[in-house]
């Protein structure tokens, strides 16, 4: 068996129908796929049987433990060569697999991961979180440009690993925020060769409401400070900003009332997002709607990372004790 698709799944019955659906129409056909039902009370072994006769597909629920953990269960009980690691929130083109094998053969790799892109069915919401996760006026693209940037840190809603691999460095840790980054540090410092297939991309949904975007990158700055504290060297520039940006955006609509300053760099900020997105997506609707996903991409990040720092860093906190309550689900 030449790959093994690994697909954790939390209470997202109908988005693994779509993605099981995806893997029905890949051309490289020579995978299985391994789901993993980590104790949804709405499991989705009734869409994975749908497939029964077309894919070769293997169904387990156990206990609810975090994503990470859910990923080493299911590689414990894989056979393929490569474990190729999806989100349950991502639809593949028919080419993804073969893209991936096209990579392989042309230079062997022990871990390597693909862009993401939204989806022409996707709701205007969802291409405006899209927009704001890659613009580099969000600092996505500016993270995600690794050609430029330096070492590629693959994400785990596309990743791919050599099984032997992620059998000799134990798979995914109990981190609950920053797991999959934490994996690719590893991975790097293991000396293993990690490189960026970028035709190997994944369309992926993320979140679907304001709040809920905000709860995925409040828990990302998180991520980073509890990254942080295990690899120290780990911090680069880029992921301040976020925070700076949250610092510099409170200071305005504080001083606004009381100092006199102005909001005019906010509102810059706005238009300027407005008309790249706009641009982007040839809707104006979708630009509009940037503004505010741009916004929360930036300050749900930086609250996240400010409020995990205060914790961690200032009061001394471990990583369970800091944030108990959503450690988590």
């Amino acid at each position: 068996m030449r790959f093994s698709v690994i697909i954790p799944v939390y209470n997202r019955p109908e988005e693994a129908d779509e993605l099981l659906r995806s893997l029905t129409r890949q051309r490289f056909t020579d995978f299985e796929v391994v789901v993993v039902d980590d104790g949804s009370s709405l499991p989705c072994e009734e869409a994975t049987r749908r497939y029964a006769d077309r894919l070769d597909i293997h169904y387990f629920y156990k206990a609810n433990s975090g994503p990470g953990q859910t990923r080493n269960y299911a590689a414990e009980r894989a056979t393929g060569e490569y474990l190729i690691i999806l989100d349950s929130d991502t639809l593949l083109p028919e080419g993804y697999l073969q893209a991936i094998e096209r990579e392989l053969r042309a230079a062997p790799a022990d871990a390597f991961g693909g862009p993401d892109r939204a989806h022409a069915s996707f709701t205007p919401l969802q291409k405006a979180i899209n927009y704001s996760m890659t613009s580099f006026f969000t600092t996505g693209g500016i993270r995600g440009g690794q050609k430029k940037m330096g070492r590629f840190y693959p994400r785990s809603f596309n990743m791919g690993v050599r099984r032997t691999v992620y059998q000799a460095l134990g798979g995914f840790s109990k981190m609950r925020f920053g797991e999959d980054i934490d994996f690719s540090i590893r991975i790097i410092e293991g000396g293993y060769a990690c490189r960026l297939f970028p035709d190997a991309w994944v369309y992926h949904k993320r979140r679907t409401s304001f709040r809920q975007f905000f709860k995925q990158v409040h828990n990302s700055g998180i991520a980073r400070i509890n990254l942080y504290k295990k690899y120290p060297r780990s911090l680069k520039v880029v992921h301040l900003l976020p925070a700076l940006f949250t610092l510099g955006v409170a200071v305005l609509l504080l001083g606004t009332p009381f100092c006199g300053y102005s909001p005019l760099p906010l509102l810059l900020y706005a238009a300027l997002v407005c008309v790249d997105s706009t641009a982007r997506n040839k809707s104006l609707r979708i630009g509009l709607c940037s503004i505010a996903t741009s916004y929360i991409q930036l300050i749900g990040y930086g609250t996240g990372f400010w409020r995990a720092w205060w914790q961690r860093c200032v009061r001394g906190k471990d990583e369970f004790e800091a944030f108990r309550k959503n450690f988590y689900r």
